[in-house]
């Protein structure tokens, strides 16, 4: 799974990847902007924080 959206206002992408290794499934969201080569990531065990995450960046 991932999901990108950019902002309407803000010059920002927030993206949403689901990542599974042998210890199980963590969720990265990411936002980035890409005129200035800066982006701030985070991770959760749960898909719901995952995406609480993703919309509040969104906003």
């Amino acid at each position: 799974m991932e999901k990108t959206k950019k902002h309407l206002i803000k010059k920002w992408e927030v993206s949403i990847m689901e990542l599974q290794d042998e210890t199980g499934t963590k969720f990265k969201v990411t936002r980035r902007v890409t005129e200035a080569s800066v982006a701030e990531t985070k991770t959760f065990d749960s898909k719901e924080k995952a995406k609480n995450q993703f919309e509040e960046w969104l906003q």
